[in-house]
């Protein structure tokens, strides 16, 4: 058996929303002016979850070295207790590869490119990669949740079955 290969497509709302919430602001995001007109307020732009067995909010900075190209998925986490908030902080594209929550199913990976003004936020279960820096090692804001409970749970995918990312 062979690795099976998948292609990024573009990071969407749409195309992301079974999986979370896509953060970015364009043109058509709404928002308040505040401070006396000097700044635009893009407002609840995600729902954070990390209420969970009286888990807290915590706010964190992840620096990810980029994977060797062809990047291969060899493991996939979730966390059944919270949602987990990427936001980048560099000027480089990034891979998101995730799956729905439920029983780990690796044939329903979907993998999308997401640009530097794209954040993403996990439904809590759902399945997702580790950040997939591409090029250049590059920082994320993370929103994901402390306290008490297991709220993070690996799967490793067998040799064989191991996914290759195509980047064209």
């Amino acid at each position: 058996m062979h690795n099976p290969t998948i292609q990024p497509k573009p990071l969407t709302k749409a195309g992301f929303a079974p999986f979370g919430d896509l953060i970015e602001v364009n043109e058509e995001t709404p928002f308040l002016m505040i401070n006396q007109g000097y700044t635009q307020r893009f407002h609840d732009l995600a729902t954070i979850d990390a209420s969970a067995c009286n888990g807290t909010p915590l706010l964190s900075i992840f620096r990810s070295k980029p994977l060797s190209v062809p990047v291969k998925l060899t493991v996939m986490e979730h966390h059944p207790l919270s949602s987990q908030t990427f936001y980048p902080l560099s000027q480089y594209p990034y891979l998101v590869a995730v799956a729905p929550k439920g029983p780990f199913d690796m044939t329903a990976i979907e993998v999308f490119l997401a640009q530097p003004w794209q954040g993403v936020n996990y439904h809590p279960g759902t399945w997702h990669h580790f950040c997939l820096a591409l090029q250049h090692t590059s920082d994320f804001l993370v929103i994901d949740r402390g306290g008490k409970g297991n709220n993070c749970e690996e799967v490793y995918l067998p040799t064989d079955q191991q996914i290759i990312i195509e980047l064209s």
